[in-house]
């Protein structure tokens, strides 16, 4: 059996982040995406248990409280977490983990997974990833502002990670993001 792996892939919101995970299990479905828990109302199209875990504020405190969640945080008003057990689990049967998590989860999983591949995904500028964020429309002003000044914070922090990948180009990113994952590194 091969050994099971985590990988943490992080970016700002808006980066990009989902679409090309999206590319990615297109080609290789053997990767397991962790499902999270959010308190944030669904979207429209997502469902309950594939997209995300959607729960009340009380149900996600007791979680964190009896430390059912392998790393969690709160950005824009709601929590947002990773059950830990389902992680472990799949790790322990041999698959290759996605969390696709923002960056204090990321630090979080840092401290219990050290060995985990942290991936950062990189916009081509503030700029583009303003325009990315009013183009999906799903944000007021308020919110927007939130989410750019925290983009700013987590791009600092890129350094942290493993690999930074620049996610101006889907093609590029997607094919920088398969050889960080399967490519052999040389000796």
């Amino acid at each position: 059996m091969r050994a099971g792996r985590l990988i943490v892939f992080t970016g700002p919101s808006g980066v990009g982040k989902g679409t090309l995970l999206a590319s990615l299990r297109q080609l290789h479905p053997e990767l397991f995406v962790s499902v999270s828990a959010t308190t944030r109302s669904p979207r429209p199209g997502e469902i309950h248990g594939q997209h995300y875990y959607f729960v009340s504020r009380e149900e996600f405190e007791r979680m964190v409280a009896q430390g059912e969640l392998l790393e969690w945080a709160e950005f824009a008003g709601n929590y947002y977490g990773t059950p830990r057990k389902a992680v472990e689990r799949h790790i322990q049967e041999g698959h290759w983990v996605v969390l696709e998590i923002e960056l204090e989860g990321a630090r979080q999983v840092r401290r219990s997974f050290p060995d985990a591949l942290q991936i950062f995904i990189l916009p081509p500028s503030l700029e583009a990833l303003e325009q990315r964020i009013r183009q999906r429309g799903q944000d007021s002003e308020a919110a927007i502002a939130k989410r750019l000044a925290r983009a700013k914070e987590e791009v600092a922090a890129a350094d942290e990670f493993d690999i930074q990948i620049v996610n101006d180009d889907l093609t590029q990113a997607l094919q920088a993001l398969e050889a960080a994952l399967f490519e052999p590194v040389p000796c």
